[in-house]
């Protein structure tokens, strides 16, 4: 028999699932937004002018620092990692979680001594490890959307637009990383710095590899002139044919890396599992001196053989 009890569930269940599918358009709707506009963009709808977005865009960036550090190297990985952080609030988080490892190891009953080396070498990988890999993560975004840029440009230049009237269309028009760093070019070119230099200092912010193409082929044309839309449109295919090349060449690799990454973990889960199994068979010589010296040299030749797998299986072109 048809009980209304079934209707009532129904439609219960029916709105919940409207309601859910709601909450989750309405959250991608944002999401989609906030893709699609760039920190540039977001700093000029603050009301801030051009002048005051580009100072904070370089003050973010560290190129306003002046010399308050000689740590030269380590400001332009922060500078090219495109982290907002100040680099002494970075280092001091870095610190902190190096002190907390320390700590942890001391309180896991690790000698005072070890707690210190392990606080010291953290305290100074942390940093290069972290800055490298988010510089590597924003290589990698940038040079996916450069051949993108570059036919945007060179379709600007088709309509008759100059070159930084197209530049600024970039940063207009295409999200971060690239969006702010072409915006950055076209407001140093507005405040009165000529297009080569700004192109120039953009490739010291970001640090890609491709980028030199494009600022070489930018100065040939501004020094001799030549039909820069024929030479942007080529740019763009060599550089999407050598991230193709690149991301063939590390698929091949994959087997190098995944041999480290498996001849790494073995060791590190074996002990682990032994110290839960059996406990006593390292507690009993944990407080001998040998056994310190022969994790050292574990450690050593375990860093060691990672270190020439990674460069076997790493290709630069």
């Amino acid at each position: 028999m048809f009980s209304p009890l079934l209707v009532v569930y129904a439609g219960v269940a029916l709105s919940a699932i409207m309601i859910a599918e709601a909450v989750y358009l309405l959250h991608a709707g944002r999401a989609d937004r906030r893709n699609a506009i760039n920190r540039r963009v977001r700093l000029q709808d603050n009301k801030l002018t051009q002048e005051q977005v580009l100072i904070q865009l370089r003050k973010e960036r560290g190129l306003d620092d002046g010399a308050m550090f000689s740590l030269d190297g380590l400001r332009a990985l922060r500078t090219q990692s495109g982290i907002a952080t100040p680099l002494p609030r970075f280092l001091a988080y870095s610190s902190g979680a190096a002190f907390a490892a320390g700590f942890m190891a001391v309180w896991l009953g690790l000698p005072l001594i070890a707690g210190l080396g392990i606080f010291l070498i953290a305290a100074v990988a942390f940093p290069v490890i972290v800055l490298r890999f988010l510089r590597s993560r924003r290589h990698k975004m940038f040079g996916i959307q450069l051949p993108e840029a570059l036919e945007l440009i060179t379709r600007s230049l088709k309509a008759g637009h100059p070159v930084p009237v197209a530049i600024s269309m970039v940063a207009r028009e295409m999200a971060d990383p690239i969006g702010t760093e072409f915006g950055i070019v076209a407001d140093e070119v507005t405040y009165g710095s000529d297009l080569v230099t700004a192109l120039q200092n953009m490739f010291s912010r970001v640090g890609h590899e491709d980028l030199p193409l494009f600022v070489t082929a930018v100065s040939i044309q501004t020094a001799s002139g030549g039909n820069l839309r024929e030479i942007l449109d080529g740019l763009s295919q060599v550089i999407r044919e050598r991230g193709k090349l690149r991301r063939k060449v590390r698929s091949i690799s994959t087997e190098g890396r995944m041999s480290a990454y498996i001849l790494t973990a073995v060791p590190i889960l074996l002990a682990c599992s032994m110290q839960v199994m059996m406990p006593e068979m390292y507690g009993s010589v944990i407080d001998e001196p040998l056994t310190w010296y022969l994790l050292s040299g574990t450690i050593f030749w375990l860093i060691l053989g990672n270190a020439i797998m990674f460069k076997m299986s790493n290709f630069k072109f």
